[in-house]
């Protein structure tokens, strides 16, 4: 696990309230010494109080990792350029689903879009991201099994140690995930936080399909997810280079153009 991976799941791990650091240490799988490294570090950045034997996030790393404030719906917005993409990659998603399917439904901007394309079909969501429950919230048909966590309320989303843990219980047929870039064969995320719930889902489905637009070739992001080759099925836009979407046809796999 990377150091700034390790300390955004510390601090997603406080928001809930001050924890030791044996609770740290087991719930991030790390020996407690390293735990107190860590600490350490993030308390004389300022991102923590240290507390005997644990730690409570200060005011300021709260708002950070809560998202307080003000709330702008990111994901529908028609200021977003990408939006019409989106909406066409959604509805190339939506027909790979089966009636009956279980389904995960990632954090992102797309999956929420895809949640509105399977309003009123028999399938199972699983998701930790609220954009997509208010899509099918009043829906009678789709059976919605939401992640519980910390939330996140600029990002509408729910992560830290709890959601992860609920995931290693699930299976699902397919997952639909986002991310923040392709580039070097990986696909990659820049939000640490949220990197181990994507990674946990992957783990936890029969089959990956990405929803990458034009815009993500090659993107931005610094955490690798997956390598492009566990994806099973690639959606994307009209203007991804052509060499990207060469390269993963001869390899046999799937590429659909939105």
């Amino acid at each position: 696990m990377f150091l700034a991976q390790r300390h955004e799941r510390i601090l997603a791990a406080l928001a809930g309230g001050g924890q030791s650091v044996v609770q740290l240490a087991e719930a991030l799988g790390v020996s407690e010494s390293t735990i107190r490294r860590d600490l350490d570090i993030l308390a004389k950045g300022g991102r923590l109080e240290r507390l005997y034997g644990g730690a409570m996030l200060t005011q300021g790393s709260r708002a950070n990792i809560t998202d307080s404030g003000s709330v702008e719906d990111p994901f529908t917005s028609d200021t977003r350029g990408d939006l019409e993409l989106r909406r066409k990659m959604a509805a190339e998603a939506a027909q790979l689903v089966s009636d009956g399917d279980v389904v995960v439904l990632d954090i992102g901007s797309t999956t929420q879009l895809v949640a509105r394309e399977l309003r009123g079909r028999p399938v199972t969501i699983i998701t930790s991201n609220l954009a997509v429950l208010d899509e099918v919230r009043d829906d009678d048909v789709v059976e919605v099994v939401l992640l519980g966590g910390v939330l996140r309320r600029n990002q509408q989303s729910l992560v830290g140690p709890l959601a992860e843990q609920v995931i290693g219980q699930l299976s699902a047929d397919m997952m639909f995930l986002s991310c923040t870039g392709v580039r070097n064969g990986h696909v990659l995320d820049n939000m640490a936080v949220e990197a181990p719930i994507k990674q946990a889902l992957i783990a936890a489905s029969q089959r990956i399909v990405l929803l990458a637009s034009e815009l993500k070739f090659p993107g931005s992001g610094a955490l690798r997810l997956c390598s492009l080759d566990e994806v099973d099925v690639l959606i994307t836009t009209a203007g991804t280079p052509h060499d990207e979407l060469a390269h993963r046809r001869e390899t046999g796999r799937k590429v659909i153009v939105a």
